[in-house]
């Protein structure tokens, strides 16, 4: 994959677009930002909106509205566009729709000559993830999903204010599906340094406590959706991390949706798994030491999402 400087392609400037691409301004995290949305006057709006503050951001972030062909020498193009989820309704209930609307999105920004990294946000958010790999026909590595990483930053926050710690003493992680059949990997998680399984050991009363607070967790999107409508900042800042790790080449851990090929015993499914970010994308899967009631539980995760492989590759294939 060719070098290419850091400019974003941001396709959806909606509420999560908007939140994202507010979050890369205040960190700093490119040097170019390119807005397309079918509402272009709102769009151009936003365009104003953050240049307007780029006077206090810690680097200058050149923002524009443009078009698909920007997306030729991008070093990313971040998708946030597509219907989104209503109250009652689970992630995987949007998946038709989505599914023709990243086609066409797709189709249109590998039209451009684009040859970066993806990085999709819009639920069902590893079904589509898998659907951006087979329409774009990119290898792997360079298409990614934001996975479980907000469910990973609530069940931090949760976990911080449960044992009076900042959450960056919290090192645990949500695997699997975004959506309800996500789950904690306790296994491989600790708190000021002290391991969960030591903690549960001692105090086995724990792990009800802990498993009231990976449901809080897990069904936090339902409570934000039924209040306001939608969550925002929490997955626009998810995707900010992620972005940093790839522009960085920092060579960080994130659990992010990527195409498994053999890991944690499957293949040819995007799901939430700890990966390795580098500039080229998703460097390497990190496969944790699961516990076997871990393991059934991220089976019938990956199982859930199978159920939607045929419909993508269907599609797929009438792309020619």
């Amino acid at each position: 994959m060719k070098y290419v400087p850091n400019k974003i392609v941001l396709v959806g400037t909606g509420a999560v677009g908007m939140a994202y691409a507010y979050a890369l301004v205040n960190q700093g995290i490119c040097e170019e930002l390119v807005l397309i949305d079918l509402n272009e006057a709102k769009s151009r709006a936003d365009v104003l909106d953050l240049n307007h503050g780029e006077a206090w951001a810690p680097s200058p972030v050149q923002v524009s509205f443009g078009s698909y062909a920007d997306c030729q020498d991008a070093a990313m193009v971040v998708i946030c566009a597509g219907a989104a989820q209503k109250p009652g309704e689970t992630r995987l209930d949007i998946a038709d729709i989505n599914l023709r609307i990243f086609r066409e999105i797709v189709q249109r920004v590998q039209a451009s000559g684009f040859d970066g990294i993806y990085l999709v946000a819009t639920n069902p958010v590893d079904v589509l993830t898998y659907a951006t790999w087979r329409f774009s026909g990119l290898p792997a590595e360079q298409v990614i999903g934001s996975g479980t990483t907000l469910d990973t930053a609530r069940l931090r926050y949760h976990l911080g204010e449960f044992f009076e710690v900042s959450t960056s003493n919290v090192h645990a992680l949500i695997i699997g599906e975004h959506g309800d059949s996500e789950l904690p990997a306790w296994s491989a998680a600790s708190v000021a340094g002290r391991s969960i399984s030591r903690r549960i050991a001692a105090d086995p009363g724990l792990r009800d406590q802990l498993d009231a607070i990976f449901q809080r967790t897990r069904d936090a999107a339902y409570q934000i959706i039924d209040a306001k409508g939608s969550t925002s900042y929490g997955i626009g800042m998810s995707l900010a991390r992620i972005t940093r790790a790839i522009l960085k080449n920092e060579k960080s851990t994130l659990p992010v949706s990527t195409l498994l090929r053999g890991e944690y015993g499957h293949e040819d499914v995007c799901i939430g798994v700890p990966t390795i970010l580098s500039r080229g994308g998703a460097r390497h899967v990190v496969e944790l030491d699961l516990d076997e009631t871990e393991q059934a539980a991220f089976d019938a995760s990956v199982a859930t999402l199978r159920g939607f492989r045929e419909r993508v590759d269907a599609l797929a294939t009438s792309l020619g």
